[in-house]
């Protein structure tokens, strides 16, 4: 990876895009330079900032899979952006629009979930993105449930999505981690040196040590974005088995309620008709 520097961060946010590849991509280089988080965060504010209104969710989603992927390997980042992710949550929410709001909404319902920051973080973000008009505490499944829209004006315990919200949902799983054939043959051609703990006793140099070293690490963070990019995948898969149930259920509803109307004939027509 390449070295550290804010002229190459600030070139790598500058090309971000929202695609969940690029994200991740980013993510694991500033991983990595985890020791420059300070400045990372400094950088990070200032072109979330500079950033235009559609590119700023996804500075945001970024902090996202920074924070909650660097913990395994320290505090720093989750401790760095503290100080600055409530007025980020703030700046985001009020130059973008309600639909940005909810994707800033369902963050901030998985952070607290995961207990990613404390309560008193928590209670000011969501003062950020709501104001005074708190939502009432309620469960991971049902902020999900409610970001997605009415197929219809039948009432029910949950709010069904769209056509349109299942087929990005579905479009989203094409690039999901378990379909990423690249990854795949890359974590199976891992070199021999890196799976065999005997192959230790073979090292009889500092320099052999260090090449070594190099390649674990190499290898530890390729398994630990993977196995981050898989856990993301089983919570979408989870979260469309839902979404295909409740348009399911929506469905039948309304198939049940036009048919009923077929088989009951007006009165009006019953009244009025002949009978031969």
């Amino acid at each position: 990876m390449s070295a550290f520097s804010e002229a190459a961060l600030e070139k790598k946010l500058s090309e971000l895009s929202n695609s969940q590849q690029s994200v991740q991509t980013l993510s694991l280089w500033l991983i990595h330079h985890r020791k420059h988080s300070r400045p990372i965060v400094t950088v990070w504010e200032r072109e979330l900032r500079k950033a235009k209104p559609n590119r700023k969710l996804t500075f945001l989603y970024l902090a996202n899979d920074v924070i909650q992927n660097s913990k395994r390997k320290g505090p720093e980042f989750t401790k760095d952006f503290a100080p600055v992710i409530v007025e980020a949550f703030k700046h985001v929410s009020s130059e973008t629009d309600e639909s940005c709001k909810k994707h800033l909404g369902r963050v901030l319902s998985i952070w607290e979930e995961r207990s990613v920051y404390e309560n008193d973080v928590l209670e000011q973000l969501k003062q950020a993105l709501y104001g005074d008009k708190k939502p009432r505490k309620r469960t991971y499944e049902q902020i999900k449930v409610d970001e997605n829209e009415n197929c219809s004006s039948l009432g029910s315990p949950s709010e069904p999505p769209q056509t349109l919200d299942l087929v990005r949902a579905l479009q989203d799983l094409e690039n999901a981690a378990s379909g990423d054939a690249a990854v795949r043959q890359r974590i199976a051609s891992l070199p021999v040196e890196v799976q065999e703990v005997s192959l230790l006793d073979k090292i009889t140099d500092k320099e052999s040590g260090e090449r070594l070293s190099k390649m674990v690490e190499d290898a530890c963070m390729l398994l630990a974005d993977y196995n981050g990019r898989l856990a993301a995948e089983i919570d979408d898969r989870k979260q469309l088995t839902r979404m295909l149930a409740d348009f399911l259920r929506c469905q039948k509803e309304a198939l049940a309620e036009k048919e009923h109307k077929l088989e009951v004939p007006s009165v009006a027509g019953v009244g009025h008709g002949r009978i031969f």
